[in-house]
């Protein structure tokens, strides 16, 4: 039996996810459980890491239930992080944009992360300690033309992050809201050589991400904003 710490990542890719899965399970020596509605997508990390994956739509709180109950079953060892890592992004003039596709991204971005943290809150709390984390973007803080609902779902995000770490700080619970301010660097979207260190390494944030969850409770931060050199502050 696994005597690893668990981490959940819900919202699983082959973008920050994986990285942060890797980073975690790597230097961090935790085991990983990933969720995803596409969890098939997933098989290649999973063999990797020999992680768990999970189905789950994070925006339906009968998954998010059901989610919750099968990682207790299969994880021997305490959940220690959870990280909320979902988002929908709906683009358009706010005059055109439909409003069934924006109430979907607001219920992926913001009402998801609520009914995770929810869940996650309750299990950490039994032990009085854990940390919770959410990732965030510029438009968490500043909104952009043709961007509305991503900006929506995301200052809701953070509302939620601000109010569960004054609430849940003095409990023993670390809540923790990143703000990833410019393009993060993929396979299929690399820096200019002209502009070296122009995007995001996901590996770099990923670690931070891990540099949040060991900080001392004498010093936690509820916010840390990432970004490369050519975005302006």
């Amino acid at each position: 039996m696994s005597s690893k710490p668990c981490i959940l990542i819900v919202g699983a890719g082959d973008g920050l996810s994986a990285s942060l899965a890797r980073v975690f399970a790597g230097e961090g020596g935790f085991r990983v459980a990933l969720a995803s509605r596409h969890p098939e997508r997933l098989t290649a990390l999973a063999q990797e890491l020999g992680a768990m994956v999970l189905r789950c739509d994070a925006s339906v709180s009968t998954e998010v239930d059901t989610l919750f109950n099968e990682l207790d079953k299969a994880c021997d060892s305490p959940l220690e992080v959870v990280i909320y890592n979902a988002a929908d992004r709906v683009r358009g003039p706010i005059t055109e944009v439909e409003p069934v596709a924006v109430a979907r991204a607001l219920a992926v971005s913001a009402f998801g992360g609520f009914l995770v943290a929810q869940q996650a809150a309750r299990c950490m709390l039994r032990r009085g300690r854990g940390t919770i984390l959410f990732t965030g973007a510029s438009a968490s803080v500043k909104g952009y033309p043709h961007s509305a609902a991503f900006a929506m779902g995301k200052f809701a995000l953070r509302g939620l992050a601000q109010s569960m770490a004054r609430e849940l700080a003095p409990q023993g619970i670390h809540v923790g809201h990143v703000v990833i301010d410019g393009a993060i660097r993929h396979p299929d979207r690399i820096d200019s050589s002209h502009v070296p260190d122009s995007m995001l390494d996901p590996d770099a944030i990923a670690r931070s991400y891990l540099h949040l969850v060991r900080q001392d409770r004498s010093a936690w931060s509820w916010e840390l904003e990432l970004r490369p050199w050519v975005e302006r502050f």
